[in-house]
């Protein structure tokens, strides 16, 4: 299944987004989602005709199209990221377990709360970035800088949140960015608002 038009980041799938399309079995990537059992029915339980393949391509082998789900276990879900019209949709498409997908084994998504807001304007999903913690010993105790994390993803800004929805609620994710983490760094990481100041190098 392909992109049916252009959609932004953060857009929530409908019906209408998706629609089958020939593709070479050499050119589908893991995870892409499948025309099998495509066609998702409506409120009053009508077929959605924008899920059928496009004119043309009937009879086309689903050898061409084999994938990991079909797509009404996608339909509702919210884009981690832009997608070109005819872009194949895959799994790591989507926000939830799917950010995480190619990462190391063990790898974790980390809530971060910074204390400059204005940072998440510069950030796009996929950057490096390290994290400092900037904390101090009493109101006039000098100032320590450490480095909790170096060269991890982005994985999720508020730019990918909708008004209708999203990770958290608006009010709520004004300062937050999800990165991906291992282990070891997500104990570090986890918190680290309540312990200091909290900023990204870029």
């Amino acid at each position: 299944m392909v992109a049916a038009h252009d959609l932004a980041a953060g857009h929530i799938l409908g019906a209408a987004d998706l629609v089958a399309a020939p593709v070479s079995p050499h050119m589908v990537p893991d995870g892409a989602l499948r025309p099998e059992s495509a066609t998702a029915l409506t409120e009053n339980n009508a077929p959605t005709t924008a899920l059928q393949p496009p004119a043309g391509t009937e009879g086309v082998s689903e050898t061409g199209v084999v994938a990991l789900a079909s797509s009404t276990d996608w339909l509702g879900n919210q884009l981690s990221g832009p997608l070109r019209r005819g872009e194949v949709l895959t799994d790591a498409s989507l926000l939830g377990s799917g950010l995480l997908i190619g990462a190391p084994a063990g790898s974790q998504a980390v809530p971060l709360r910074l204390s400059d807001p204005s940072t998440l304007a510069l950030l796009r999903q996929g950057q490096l970035v390290s994290v400092v913690l900037s904390s101090s010993q009493g109101m006039d105790g000098p100032v320590h800088n450490d480095v909790l994390a170096e060269s991890v993803p982005v994985l999720w800004t508020p730019a990918l949140a909708q008004e209708n929805g999203g990770l958290l609620p608006a009010q709520e994710n004004a300062a937050i960015v999800v990165v991906g983490a291992s282990a070891d760094q997500a104990v570090q990481l986890a918190g680290a608002i309540n312990r200091g100041k909290v900023f990204l190098i870029l």
